[in-house]
């Protein structure tokens, strides 16, 4: 089988893929994330998430290469890793009683062929009205300065929320697993006939 690479360093969309039950390797494309001057949030993650591909191909010249980014929006704007507890209070307050919108950019590339898929999957995610105290509790409790929006839904962040809204809940964590599945089978590879 053609060798399967996940063109990024996330343990999160690793595990993801592992659920799958295929055989990849973790390549960390080194590409500048910086949007174009009047980009959407929807082109960003679509670009980002080819450009990955792309990179990886250059030393993985027969591969099958999934690139993958996501940004958190509100109100047109970007929400980028908080970095720090200040900035995620910062960003959760925002957030509160309020629908945040996450775009996920996929991309699927066959290196031998230069066959490129490439699509982006959307999310809502309807945030509580939620204290200055209930934000500083979850943020002490998981620590999720190193991702979009400030939360882990994977984890506890799931008590921040009244509702989601999405085709994959996967997505939400940055790796839309059920268009994955589609992408891959036009690669022909059939996720359910390897199980076998």
């Amino acid at each position: 089988m053609q060798q399967l690479i996940l063109g990024s360093s996330s343990p999160f969309r690793a595990e993801l893929l592992n659920k799958l039950g295929l055989h990849f390797i973790q390549v960390s494309p080194d590409i500048d994330e910086t949007p174009l001057t009047e980009e959407t949030p929807s082109a960003l993650v679509e670009r980002l998430a080819i450009s990955k591909a792309r990179e990886i191909a250059k030393t993985h010249p027969e591969a099958l290469i999934i690139g993958s980014d996501q940004v958190a929006v509100i109100d047109g704007d970007i929400l980028g890793k908080p970095g720090n507890h200040h900035n995620a209070m910062t960003q959760l307050k925002r957030a509160s009683g309020r629908e945040v919108k996450f775009l996920t950019g996929l991309a699927v590339f066959n290196a031998k062929n230069d066959h490129m898929q490439s699509l982006v999957e959307p999310f809502a995610v309807h945030f509580r009205k939620l204290s200055d105290n209930q934000i500083d509790f979850y943020l002490k409790k998981e620590q999720p300065y190193q991702c979009a929006g400030s939360f882990k839904s994977e984890g506890f962040g799931i008590s921040l929320f009244s509702k989601l809204v999405g085709d994959d809940p996967n997505s939400l964590i940055g790796l839309p697993l059920i268009r994955l599945i589609a992408m891959l089978e036009n690669e022909h590879i059939d996720v359910l006939q390897l199980q076998q």
